[in-house]
């Protein structure tokens, strides 16, 4: 079975926010942010498996701190777990200052489904871990696995 690692399909988005993306409390508009992690969990999941995907699930995303018109917004993606036609992706976005100092805005796990021409499941390439941060993202998806799968059973 095919391997990649998770610094093969890592997705970096820059975006700067406009006065279109700001919501009435002069913030980012929390659905904006949420379309450009959809897209960067895509991304990261077909560059993992070489196949069109489907969002299957957005099991977390957190808002952390809010971004304001003006500011950088930086969207990095990687993978955290592969099952057989399933992949979990974390997304996080940051502001960064003129200065290039970040600051944690969103941080999100997607589930994505590879899929086929006709839409039907397609098998993935397993997942290499080769750092300790990234062994314990993965321990850590495995938990969200088991109680994704909770849920569905209820």
């Amino acid at each position: 079975m095919i391997e990649k690692k998770v610094s093969d399909s890592f997705t970096t988005q820059v975006q700067v926010l406009m006065p279109e993306h700001i919501n009435g409390r002069d913030r980012m508009f929390g659905g904006k942010i949420m379309e450009w992690i959809d897209v960067v969990a895509a991304v990261v999941a077909r560059r993992h498996s070489g196949c069109d995907v489907t969002t299957a699930c957005v099991d977390t995303l957190e808002f952390k701190a809010p971004a304001y018109v003006n500011s950088t917004l930086i969207i990095e993606g990687r993978m955290t777990w592969v099952g057989n036609t399933s992949m979990e992706v974390r997304v996080d976005a940051f502001t960064e200052s003129l200065a290039g100092v970040r600051k944690q805005i969103t941080k999100a796990y997607l589930v994505l489904v590879a899929i086929d021409e006709n839409g039907a499941p397609v098998i993935v390439p397993r997942l290499a871990l080769t750092t300790d941060e990234e062994k314990l993202e993965y321990e850590h998806a495995l938990i969200r696995a088991d109680m994704r799968a909770t849920r569905r059973k209820l």
